[in-house]
């Protein structure tokens, strides 16, 4: 353990020591289709209301965010689609697998969320679902717009000529 001296009079902060991952931080899901399909303008770091039983389904992992989407219904932001497996292990009160989930943000963040997706063609799409410091589960939530074939042919070719790059400056060093 590490100790640093943080006030004059001596005073000692023990510090956490170097090198060592948080095990609340990891992620749980990933939507990797997201950014080939959309083209992301902005994201936003939802909380979940979960029940106990999807939290430890969570943390086991099998979450499924890839054909889900978040929606805005009577003032509130709630997930729908999304895929948390049963817990096995909680016999009496199991969670239904694919419910609507309530996602928590504040008033200010759902207006400008609600102001965005009033917008042509703006959508809510979920990037990922993971463990904050804290160890609470958050999603989070990106602001996009739906890529036309034409896109998504320019962000391939892109990418591509990014390997190729990196392909002959390892070849030339």
């Amino acid at each position: 353990m590490h100790l640093d001296i943080g006030e004059p009079d001596g005073y000692i902060i023990p510090m956490a020591p170097k090198g060592k991952k948080n095990p609340n931080n990891k992620s749980v899901a990933e939507n990797r289709k997201a950014r080939y399909n959309y083209a992301i303008e902005d994201t936003l770091e939802c909380g979940l209301m979960l029940e106990g039983s999807e939290v430890k389904a969570l943390r086991t992992g099998g979450v499924n965010i890839a054909e889900s989407y978040a929606n805005i219904e009577d003032g509130e932001l709630w997930l729908i689609n999304s895929h948390v497996p049963k817990y096995e292990q909680a016999k009496t009160f199991q969670h239904e697998e694919r419910r609507r989930r309530k996602l928590l943000v504040s008033k200010k963040e759902l207006r400008n969320l609600h102001k965005n997706v009033g917008r042509e063609g703006m959508t809510l799409v979920p990037l990922k679902i993971y463990f904050n410091n804290k160890g609470r589960a958050k999603l989070l939530l990106g602001i996009a717009k739906g890529k036309k074939i034409q896109d998504k042919r320019a962000t391939e070719k892109k990418r591509d000529w990014q390997k190729q790059q990196g392909r002959i400056l390892r070849d030339r060093g």
